[in-house]
């Protein structure tokens, strides 16, 4: 099943497949679940959702209601397994039973509950560096004083909203929980249909089973959004997708939009888009279209709620939207896997599927007012983390850009970046940036030596654990603008064996041959020698996306020592046989400078 296609969201149907799946092929996954509901039937539908999104998943299913006797436990099967995933699942009803038992003061019982619930967190983070994904509570329905509920303080519905607050209060103060927003599946289905007390008296069921594979498909995508899968760029069509009408026959004045648009449709789906661009997600046109005249509207047009400098690249022409995708996937340097492709044409979104099946095309509804609506009901756009830097993505696109044409008026590769101007600031991990760090660490796929997935509390324990790493990223900026922390490197201390080792080594693709890997590889080089140790050794393990780093260490002149059966290989440089490379980069350093 592809993401976008939720119309295969049946119970009945994936239990089928879940029946006839064989052994995975594609990248492993570890993940735990720990409920105080029945699991038995949500794992089988995990299995054949993962498995449709290439992941071979390998589940730990605990005992019913133990959620703290496994995270309490350090012997517990938890912890034996080892999981890069720790899904905790919690039920309104079993909650709404401890509420109406309970003699406490009800108007602590939130507080009360949130605590407990985060003390399981801080159990499991002494122990694993998993990633755990917390459910929060579907909202009751039923009320003991009707609308007067609302006013008391002490209601149930009152607690569970409180409740729900608190949980994603303290989730945000915790760098490995990411929230599994069940109630919000409920709220779109509605809660009536979306709890079964029935199911939960006679079998201690979650939900109504109709509704269980979106709580599965929630927790798969919020799991391969921890491990870097998430959606990078938007791009859009024009005419009749984010305004009304055509523009080459209607001109300036007669599209759909501003005042014309009387309901504000256009300008709502404007506004949706504006506030992905702002998360960091990069906007991209793709309209048959002559260029001068679309982009017009977005120069003029006083109903736009988007402009120009919202859009990385902008590409309208008569070519076919195929071609001019490629043209796209191309200038980001990112995969087609991680594009949507919005079109309100069937004919175009056909043709791209059968062209470039790797974008994601979803159906857009005919009436654009339910654009909004239908695209959120699809999370494509689940993310694990944010950082500063996201929403000034489209300006470094366009910088770049600007680089590309400066470079064409010099005779030499030295002269040009000689003229940028660059420099660098080197720089041990630090707090304000791990946020950022692990963001790189989780989408980097192609400059990524290792593609090894590190949360960002694995980034903060690295970072304090002086002894046993050397974690540091490198920034860059020119005369042209800001590249923000684009280098990151982990290098694992071995004093007593004097070996130093590349863990991790992964690099944003817009600073390709601009002389900063040569840079941090240089840095690598000193820090062996200041710290004496004999030899530096790497790994290149591949993936399909990673082959550009395939000859990574022999371009530096590592030795090649072994291949593993998987076809990883192992490289190793004498740290007195290293010759620096020669950059055209100033340097700063910041703390732990090498």
């Amino acid at each position: 099943m592809l993401k976008h296609d939720r119309s295969e969201l049946d119970y009945g149907q994936l239990v089928k497949k879940a029946r006839r799946l064989g052994p995975g092929s594609g990248p492993k996954l570890k993940l735990a679940l720990l409920a105080d509901v029945s699991t038995q039937h949500l794992t089988p539908l995990l299995r054949v959702l993962f498995a449709s999104n290439g992941v071979d998943v390998e589940i730990y299913e605990a005992g019913f209601d133990t959620v703290e006797v496994e995270s309490l436990d350090p012997n517990s099967g938890l912890y034996a397994f080892g999981p890069q995933v720790i899904v905790i699942l919690q039920s309104i009803m079993k909650l709404k039973s401890n509420f109406y038992q309970g003699q406490e003061d009800r108007r602590s019982f939130a507080q009360a509950k949130a605590g407990a619930i985060e003390a399981v967190w801080s159990a499991i983070r002494v122990r694993s560096t998993a990633v755990i994904v917390q459910s929060t509570f579907v909202l009751p329905y039923e009320r003991t004083s009707g609308n007067f509920g609302r006013v008391t303080g002490d209601s149930l519905l009152d607690s569970v909203e409180e409740l729900n607050r608190e949980i994603c209060r303290h989730a945000s103060q915790h760098p490995s929980v990411l929230i599994n927003d069940v109630d919000y599946l409920a709220a779109w289905v509605g809660r009536g249909h979306f709890l079964d007390e029935k199911l939960w008296c006679l079998a201690k069921s979650f939900c109504a089973l109709k509704y269980l594979p979106q709580v599965a498909q929630n927790i798969v995508d919020i799991s391969l959004a921890s491990l870097g899968r998430s959606v990078k760029c938007v791009v859009l069509d024009l005419d009749n997708t984010i305004w009304g009408g055509i523009i080459g026959d209607d001109g300036l004045e007669g599209i759909v939009l501003g005042e014309l648009d009387e309901d504000g449709v256009f300008r709502s789906f404007q506004s949706f888009l504006k506030e992905l661009s702002a998360r960091g997600i990069i906007l991209a046109v793709c309209s048959k279209n002559d260029e001068a005249v679309a982009r017009e509207v977005f120069q003029k047009h006083p109903g736009m709620v988007l402009r120009e400098e919202d859009i990385a690249v902008f590409i309208a022409n008569w070519d076919d939207k195929a071609a001019n995708l490629r043209r796209i996937r191309d200038t980001l340097n990112i995969g087609f896997d991680s594009m949507v492709f919005l079109d309100d044409s069937p004919f175009e979104r056909n043709l791209v599927r059968q062209l470039v099946p790797e974008i994601i095309v979803p159906e857009l509804p005919e009436d654009p007012a339910l654009y909004v609506r239908a695209l959120s009901e699809l999370n494509l756009f689940e993310t694990a983390s944010q950082s500063s830097l996201d929403a000034g993505r489209a300006a470094l696109y366009k910088d770049q850009q600007k680089r590309e044409v400066e470079s064409k008026k010099f005779a030499t590769l030295d002269q040009y970046l000689e003229s940028l101007q660059t420099t660098a600031h080197c720089q041990r991990f630090e707090s304000a940036t791990l946020g950022r760090v692990a963001q790189l660490i989780q989408r980097s796929n192609q400059f990524n030596l290792t593609t090894r997935r590190y949360s960002e509390a694995e980034c903060k324990m690295m970072m304090e654990d002086r002894d046993r790493y050397f974690p540091f990223t490198i920034s860059v900026h020119d005369r042209f603008g800001d590249f923000g922390l684009i280098n990151v490197v982990i290098l694992r201390l071995k004093p007593n064996e004097g070996v130093l080792e590349i863990d991790t080594f992964l690099m944003s693709c817009r600073v390709l041959q601009r002389g900063v890997e040569q840079l941090a590889m240089n840095k690598i080089l000193d820090f062996a020698r200041t710290g004496a140790y004999q030899c530096v050794l790497g790994q290149f393990i591949p993936t399909a996306k990673n082959m550009m780093v395939k000859s990574f260490f022999e371009q530096f002149g590592f030795r090649q020592t072994a291949t593993s059966p998987e076809g990883a290989t192992h490289w190793r440089m004498e740290t007195a046989d290293y010759v620096p490379r020669k950059v055209f980069i100033s340097e700063q350093c910041g703390d732990g400078a090498m």
